[in-house]
């Protein structure tokens, strides 16, 4: 693990901020706050970071439709995606226009049997059941034939999405999407939902509607956070509210899912989602139909609630079993890939789609390289993939684009699709391509750290500083620190399998309590004195507060070069 210690605030940038602590200005520094007016605004993470949804492109054009149908009582399809971005968007869009009076079918694909997006199937039956209008949550940006067939069928179409923009605008009505190249809009990183709630928020406003919003911002912070999207901008205030609202939630299936996870309602923060809630929520578009967490977000049912609550979390026990079973099985097939091979392609006609992704995030993770899971079928093939910071995925499928059916995604995150006898030419483009991208890098991960301190700096003052950060998330994480020559007063191992080490240390005056978690396998590299990277931490015990570390990665003093400090 090296460890990279970020670029120091220019001494211009401390001056212009002589008023706050020189931690926290370096911190906002590093969060890419340049301009001394955006920081209180983005301490206060208010209304004051979000924007006009009228500067979306088509954002006009799709109000004025949806209103049209609201008035001439036609139904609407809200056409989602099956992770929990896309119910949780579909779930507030069909909500928000059936408190309009509209007359709202929510359709969601299932993962396994159509695949992501909207497909001709699916709309040729909408369109039998009387839908007129068709709005997307969370997909359709890439859908340039199925927009095309939707206008056939007499189907008007507006899509909100939030993926990268890949080839032509599809030829919908509106094309709602932050990231168009022709787009104002002063934050491109919406999540999905966060896109929906924009086109609730202007329709609410036209209808007179505007102090009724606030209710759906629970399903924000819940896809917004589960989709990994940058909690800078807009996504804070989305996301810190969003928290406040589903602390305090009167939506009876979240509240059953709460409890069930065995939660407390009011210490739910964006870690709990991300680890806890979201999985749950796309543990049924996994591996059945994510129809049931959309339902579990919208009944007025205490019984159904709790019966789906309780599925959600048989479902996510089956996904994650599945997963390790994929993973070991993936982790064997990679064995036979050449050792110094920049990107990890594989498959196998037992692999699931609907955990793929997982498994390739886990490969990431395990070997810091591209990787590439396949569902292989004797005529079609379906793969989730996965990158590193070094790596764009959505350039590097572009460039493939003559051997796919269908790709879509982010640089971080894609899906695609694509004949079985493709398999073999996309590989070896792709390899290609990454051996030119990566021959350079590095492969290794590294550990960002914030800024190298003093335990003589640390304190409540400064713990109370970093939590104006929060929440805490992608692109904003949890302050990391680095303190070298730290003197060890104890060590040992703790846990069921002395997994951990638990540390007492000390430096100058200050002494600390300290945590490493999954550190216990180099207990022997322990010594007297430390460097240590590390974050700042609340623990509870008795009833009282307390502040300790919790040890990311530590060396030997003044060796830590090992670890290749940048």
């Amino acid at each position: 693990m090296k460890w990279k210690i970020l670029p120091p605030a220019s001494d211009k940038w401390l001056s212009l901020c002589s008023d706050i602590p020189p931690l926290l200005a370096q911190l906002l520094y590093n969060r890419g706050i340049r301009d001394p007016s955006q920081i209180e605004p983005f301490l206060a993470a208010d209304e004051r970071l979000g924007a006009d949804p009228l500067l979306l492109p088509d954002m006009g054009r799709a109000v004025a439709r949806i209103l049209r149908a609201l008035i001439n009582r036609e139904t609407i399809a809200v056409y989602g995606d099956f992770d929990a971005d896309g119910v949780t968007a579909t779930a507030l869009l069909s909500q928000g226009l059936s408190n309009l009076g509209g007359k709202v079918i929510p359709y969601i694909p299932h993962r396994i049997e159509e695949g992501h997006g909207l497909n001709s199937a699916a709309l040729k039956k909408l369109s039998l059941e009387g839908v007129s209008l068709v709005i997307t949550v969370d997909c359709g940006i890439s859908a340039y034939k199925e927009a095309k067939q939707a206008r056939e069928m007499g189907l008007d179409l507006i899509i909100t999405d939030h993926h990268s923009v890949v080839g032509p605008l599809p030829p919908a009505l509106a094309v709602i999407n932050p990231k168009r190249d022709d787009s104002t809009y002063p934050f491109r990183e919406l999540a999905g939902v966060g896109v929906a709630f924009k086109l609730l928020q202007q329709l609410f406003r036209t209808t007179g509607r505007g102090e009724h919003l606030d209710e759906f911002l629970d399903l924000v912070a819940l896809g917004t956070v589960a989709d990994l999207v940058p909690l800078l901008g807009e996504n804070r205030y989305l996301v810190k509210r969003g928290l406040e609202v589903l602390n305090t939630t009167n939506r009876l299936g979240i509240k059953e899912l709460i409890n069930c996870a065995g939660l407390k309602p009011g210490l739910i923060d964006t870690d709990t989602i991300s680890y806890i809630l979201a999985p749950r929520l796309n543990a049924t578009g996994r591996l059945d139909h994510a129809l049931t967490s959309y339902d579990l977000l919208t009944t007025e049912s205490p019984d159904k609630a709790q019966q789906l609550a309780k599925l959600l979390e048989l479902r996510n026990a089956e996904r994650q079993k599945l997963t390790d079973q994929i993973l070991t099985q993936a982790e064997e097939k990679i064995k036979s890939l050449a050792p110094d091979t920049p990107l990890l392609m594989i498959g196998d006609k037992d692999f699931h789609i609907g955990v793929n992704g997982i498994v390739a995030s886990k490969l990431v993770d395990r070997f810091y390289r591209p990787a590439l899971v396949l569902e292989l079928g004797e005529e079609e093939s379906r793969g989730s993939a996965r990158s590193i910071p070094e790596f764009d995925l959505m350039a590097a499928l572009s460039e493939c684009q003559e051997f796919l059916s269908h790709f879509g995604g982010h640089a971080q995150a894609a899906g695609f699709t694509l004949p079985s006898t493709n398999i073999g030419p996309l590989q070896e483009k792709l390899l290609a391509i990454a051996k030119d991208r990566l021959g350079s890098v590095e492969l290794h991960p590294s550990l960002n750290i914030e800024a190298e301190v003093p335990l003589t700096s640390l304190g409540g003052q400064t713990f109370e500083f970093i939590k104006k950060l929060e929440p805490f998330g992608q692109a904003n994480p949890v302050p990391v620190f680095l303190t070298r020559g730290v003197k060890l007063i104890d060590c040992h191992q703790v846990g069921n399998e002395n997994e951990h080490l638990k540390f007492k240390i000390r430096e100058g005056e200050a002494v600390w309590d300290a945590i490493g978690f999954g550190l216990g396998k180099f207990y022997a590299q322990v010594s007297s004195s430390l460097d240590i990277v590390y974050n700042l931490r609340a623990e509870n015990w008795g009833g009282r507060e307390f502040l300790e570390l919790e040890i990311l990665d530590f060396a030997p003093a003044g060796e830590n070069s090992l670890r290749g400090v940048v």
